[in-house]
């Protein structure tokens, strides 16, 4: 099975991280919460959620996963000014493994310059700074293009596990 890396900080959207990390464990992957600090205890901006970093970024490297989850909410402006947050990106990326990222999610994949000639979607009032960044940006419930898989808001939650569910497959099958 797979190894999944959650990326999060406080004041995530609470369903953007239950919904798939629920769905990443039930189909029987492994997932890790990383975050800027280990045993950290995170909270989501509704308080229906409530998760404790498994590891700190300093801990972890890209290679040691096979998928990279960013959920929305505030999280993603937590995590966006980390040097060690955008170089694991970077390196998922560089590694072909799927990049998740709903809602504000995406927010990281533009201070990691990785948007440039990709199409994506995100939470619809972030649009101007996804095209800024480069970025073809669709207004659907899942954009894939390659190996990132993107989002709008917690609506479309079905359709993103769906297709990270399937890239997991995939990574399972090669």
């Amino acid at each position: 099975m797979s190894k999944v890396a959650f990326l999060l900080a406080a004041q995530f959207e609470d369903s953007e991280m239950k919904v798939p990390y629920d769905a990443v464990k039930g189909a029987g992957h492994e997932a890790d919460i990383i975050g800027l600090k280990k045993g950290e205890t995170l909270k989501g901006k509704k308080g229906e959620a409530s998760y404790t970093t498994d590891k700190a970024i300093t801990e972890v490297k890209a290679a040691d996963y096979d998928a990279v989850v960013i959920p929305g909410g505030s999280s993603p402006e937590g995590l966006r000014s980390s040097a060690d947050i955008l170089k694991f990106v970077k390196e998922a990326d560089s590694g072909g493994k799927p990049v998740a990222a709903i809602c504000h999610g995406p927010q990281i994949l533009i201070s990691a310059g990785l948007l440039k000639g990709r199409t994506i979607t995100s939470y619809p009032p972030l649009k101007d700074d996804m095209v800024n960044a480069g970025a073809n940006f669709k207004d659907e419930e899942v954009v894939v293009d390659g190996n990132y898989i993107t989002s709008r808001t917690p609506k479309d939650e079905p359709a993103f596990v769906r297709e990270l569910l399937q890239a997991l497959q995939v990574k399972v099958n090669q």
